[in-house]
């Protein structure tokens, strides 16, 4: 069962693997993201920022779903994160095991105006955030899991 998606560009370091992990009280970690898949740099550099005590799988979008939603993977607790907006929705799309998002991290780029301090959006996110939310899943913004939740659909009136 999935406990929560987290959209952070930066995936997985030190407050995602540490704070996030032993919040949720999870099993497993996936990272999910079809480039990052076949760069064995970042994936190296992820698996070191991975907790000991937990499993990791990193994964394209595709495979994601086939292991979100195999039969070996429901008694478990899983900890998804991916990389931006589209992943997330790609994801959400494409599973129903993701019911609660949180956004992480999204950073300031061109053509991105400031949602808070860490998230960044254009007009592409806004409109898959509200169809994430069209589609039933809570999307709240918090940096780490001690803050209290802000949900975007606040945010983005």
């Amino acid at each position: 069962m999935v406990k929560l998606l987290r959209i952070d560009d930066r995936l997985l370091h030190g407050q995602v693997a540490f704070a996030w992990t032993k919040s949720l009280g999870v099993d497993a970690i996936v990272v999910v993201n079809d480039e990052v898949v076949k760069d064995p740099l970042i994936k190296m550099s992820i698996k070191m920022a991975a907790p000991p005590e937990v499993k990791l799988a990193i994964k394209s979008i595709d495979d994601a779903v086939k292991l979100l939603e195999h039969p070996k993977t429901q008694d478990m607790s899983i900890f998804v994160v991916v990389k931006n907006t589209k992943d997330a929705l790609r994801l959400s799309q494409k599973t129903k095991t993701i019911q609660h998002i949180n956004v992480g991290g999204i950073r300031k780029e061109e053509g991105k105006q400031m949602l808070t301090r860490a998230v960044f959006i254009n007009d592409e996110d806004i409109q898959r955030f509200n169809k994430l939310i069209e589609m039933g899943i809570e999307v709240e913004i918090r940096q780490v899991p001690t803050e209290s939740k802000k949900c975007i659909c606040e945010l983005l009136k």
